[in-house]
This record gives C-alpha cells, structure tokens and sequence, in this order.
C-alpha cells in the first residue's frame, strides 16, 4: 500500500512539473542579451532560448533546423529589427508563421520606439561598406535603452498572456529598479571621464559611448565591415600618438590582429568588451554585462596619462 501511495505521489508530482513547463510561454529572442532581459521579465512563466550565439557576429550567423523549428513552436519572437540580424527574415520565412512576420501578434521588433544613432541622411551604396540603412542597430548597449526593451518586452509578454500581466509589471519594475541602481554608479564613476576619445574596431560601441560621454571618431576598419591596410595601421598609429588614445574597443568576436599591432606599436590597451550576454564568463546577464564594459573602460581611462 505505501508503495501505491508513493508511486501515487510521484506520478501527480511529474504531472504537476509537466503542467508547469506546458504553461510556460516559449519564447525566442535572436540575441542572447534580448533573452536575458526577456527572462528578467518573463521569470518562472517563460523558456527563453536566443538563436545567434553570444561568441559571433549577430550580423552574420547561420540558422540551423533546430531553430526553424523553434519559431514554429514559439509563443513570441523578440529580434531586434532594422537590419541588425541579416538572417532574420530567410528564418522567418522558413518557419512559415504570419504571427511570427513583422507586424504579427507573437513577433517583437525592439527597434520600435529606440531613438536611433547614426541614421544615414543621404543615400548610401556598399562602396562605403557595411553601412546599416536605418541607423546604427547597437542600441541595447545604452543601459537607457534596456529600459526601453524591457517595457517593451513587458507589455507584449501583457498582452498575449494577460492574466500574468501584473507579474510582468511587477518583474519590470524589479529589472527596473536594479538597472537604475546601476545606472547611478556607472554615471558617478565616470563622470571625470567625460569627453575623453577612445578608439573603436567597428562601430558598435555608439551608443554605449554617447551614455558614458566618451568619443569615439575613429575605428580601425576604415569602412564598416573592411580590414586595414598596413597604411591605414600606419595612419591610426599617428593618430594614437597625435591625440594621446589609451583605449582600443572591441568585441571578442572580431580579429585581433590589427589591435595587437597597434598596441605593440603605440600602447594602446586593447579592451575586449561585451556585446552579447554571455560573450565572456563576467558578463552573464544584461546588467552584468554592461557593468562588466564600463568598468573595464574606466579603469583604463582612469589609469591612463591624460593631458
């Protein structure tokens, strides 16, 4: 009989387990730092899974089945529009889903409502490389921005599960608050850092700039997308010199052949940062993330010969 009891107990427990993971919403984010902020919100009610890989270029990632599949069974896709992800819509397309299209009900594209940086004023054509059409598509790296994904990640978890609604409110409000409590220190402790120049691989790192009040004018491609030649490495160490640049930025992703010849030529310290969750082992969440970034700039400006 105790044995019937306890088989009893443990089949209603895998039953009760079962029913939780049914009820969960399954969401999809193209980036890992979109699905840490949608796991922020979306807590204990949502699976969330990224497609692209944090250790590669978001622009340029190779779907695979696995992730077909997974839109067709998803109950929302987060992406981040614009021109960001090059193989959003060949995915979307194979998925087959008009809930999943842009503009459908279980899709949501961040950029809406983003104050973008860098949109292009006049035509553009790919002899100035890989410009982006709309604007520079970086834009959660501004922890401002975060606040915006999260809010807009919150209302539409709202509304296509409406009575979880006031746990999404109140997840956000939690993500909220810590992002501001970090937002603090980051502002106090580079303020006397503000308006110093530093050095760029490729143009991602605008937005992050403009938050911190640094400038960064210059960057070793010398089109977006386009390795230097030795003469452009030879005009960037001239430039280093020239304006006293201690800082080169870039991402884990990209070569770092160049950087290293600038910094064995000129000392320039070679950071490399985040633009994804989970990109280095510091930066597991997208508030660790960012705070992994700024702290790694403002130890290096701060410890740096500045006239």
């Amino acid at each position: 009989m105790k044995k019937l009891i306890s088989l009893f107990c443990t089949l209603v427990f895998s039953w009760q387990i079962s029913a939780a993971f049914a009820n969960e919403l399954r969401v999809v984010t193209s980036l890992p730092s979109f699905a840490s902020i949608a796991k922020s919100i979306g807590g204990d009610l949502v699976s969330v899974t990224s497609v692209a890989p944090p250790q590669f270029n978001p622009h340029f990632i190779e779907a695979r089945p696995s992730d077909v599949l997974r839109l067709k069974r998803a109950d929302l896709f987060i992406h981040g529009g614009l021109d960001l992800e090059a193989w959003r819509g060949p995915l979307v397309d194979a998925a087959a889903r008009a809930e999943i299209r842009p503009g459908g009900l279980r899709a949501l594209d961040l950029s809406q409502g983003i104050p973008l940086l860098n949109v292009p004023q006049q035509a553009v054509s790919r002899s100035q490389g890989d410009i982006h059409l709309f604007g520079n598509p970086h834009y959660w790296m501004s922890p401002d921005n975060g606040a915006r994904i999260a809010r807009s990640i919150a209302d539409k978890l709202s509304e296509i599960d409406p009575a979880n609604a006031p746990v999404y409110s109140q997840h956000l409000t939690q993500f909220l608050d810590q992002l501001n409590a970090s937002i603090e220190v980051w502002k106090r402790e580079t303020a006397a850092l503000r308006g110093r120049e530093v050095l760029g691989y490729h143009d991602e790192w605008i937005y992050l700039m403009n938050f911190l009040g640094l400038k960064m004018d210059r960057f070793v491609e010398p089109k977006p997308g386009i390795p230097p030649s030795p003469r452009q490495l030879s005009e960037l160490e001239a430039y280093i010199r020239a304006n006293h640049i201690s800082a080169l930025i870039q991402p884990t992703y990209y070569s770092k052949d160049a950087a290293e010849s600038l910094n064995r030529s000129t000392g320039v310290q070679v950071l490399l940062l985040c633009q994804n969750v989970g990109e280095l082992p510091e930066c597991g969440d997208y508030i660790s993330m960012l705070n992994y970034d700024v702290q790694q700039i403002a130890t290096t400006l701060k410890g740096s010969a500045h006239p």
